[in-house]
C-alpha cells in the first residue's frame, strides 16, 4: 500500500470502527428479535453484546480523532 494515502494502521482502525458498529446494529436487532419473542435470557446477552460493541466504538472514534486531528 506505498502508493495508497491512508496510512494500514489508520484503515485498520477505520475498518475496525465500522465492524464495531455494525456489530452494535446487528445486536440491538437480535436484542429487540429477543424481546418481541419474549425470550429474556437471550435479550440481556445481546444487550450485553451491544453495550460491548458501543465501548468499542466509542474507544475506536476517540482514537482515531486522535489520529488524524
Amino acid at each position: 500500500m506505498a502508493d495508497n494515502p491512508v496510512k494500514d494502521k489508520h484503515y485498520d482502525l477505520i475498518s475496525s470502527l465500522y465492524h464495531a458498529c455494525q456489530g452494535l446494529e446487528v445486536a440491538r436487532q437480535y436484542a429487540r428479535d429477543a424481546e418481541a419473542e419474549g425470550d429474556n435470557e437471550a435479550a440481556t446477552y445481546f444487550k450485553e453484546v451491544e453495550r460491548s460493541y458501543a465501548d468499542l466504538s466509542a474507544k475506536g472514534k476517540k482514537i482515531l480523532k486522535e489520529r488524524l486531528a
